[in-house]
């Protein structure tokens, strides 16, 4: 994880490094069971280069605390590793280039459980669009750079500070405590696959 977090604080694969602060690879145990990908860095994360250190991350530990895990035993990342300028929307050149580093965290971790945090995330795991009305709360199948094994979908945080009803994000996390109660039962098959 070393090597791939200083291949990711040199990347200049897409245009987003001209104007980040920091990179922001991802933190966490690199045996974690669960994993959290978000979108991408706001502005904190990109000033602090860490993830989810901002309002949204305060939401995230009160929300990992209702599912009965601590920010310290789960892995978090997310689909980019540089800010958007702006925090707009991440372009499909943009994810593209991020993809491998995003891949190879995931052979790294191997964690049982994926969860999805947003639309963006969860589309690109899935590979297909995402309607969050639909599927937030869900648990699905995924195949990912290699990994096998189940992704739970929820909003972002970030939509309950800005929108979306922040019940509708607990009842997400109030499903997953059930779910990781049994992480002992997900199955999980990895078949490696070149990194970047």
């Amino acid at each position: 994880m070393e090597e791939l977090n200083r291949l990711i604080k040199s990347c200049t694969r897409c245009d987003l490094h001209k104007w980040r602060t920091n990179p922001v690879p991802g933190e966490g145990p690199e045996d974690a069971e669960v994993m959290l990908v978000g979108e991408a860095p706001g502005y904190y994360e990109d000033k602090e280069g860490r993830p989810f250190v901002g309002a949204a991350g305060k939401l995230l530990d009160e929300l990992l605390e209702s599912a009965g895990l601590k920010r310290e035993e789960v892995f978090i990342a997310n689909v980019l590793k540089c800010r958007p300028p702006g925090n707009r929307d991440p372009t499909d050149e943009e994810i593209e280039a991020c993809t491998p580093y995003l891949k190879r965290q995931i052979q790294i971790v191997r964690p049982r459980l994926i969860v999805a945090l947003g639309r963006f995330a969860a589309g690109v795991l899935l590979g297909r669009p995402v309607s969050m009305g639909r599927m937030h709360g869900t648990l699905e199948d995924c195949s990912y750079g290699g990994w096998r094994g189940k992704v739970f979908v929820s909003y972002h945080p970030a939509a309950a500070l800005y929108g979306t009803s922040r019940e509708l994000l607990g009842r997400d996390f109030e499903s997953l405590r059930g779910i990781v109660e049994r992480l002992d039962e997900f199955k999980v098959s990895q078949q490696m696959t070149l990194g970047p």
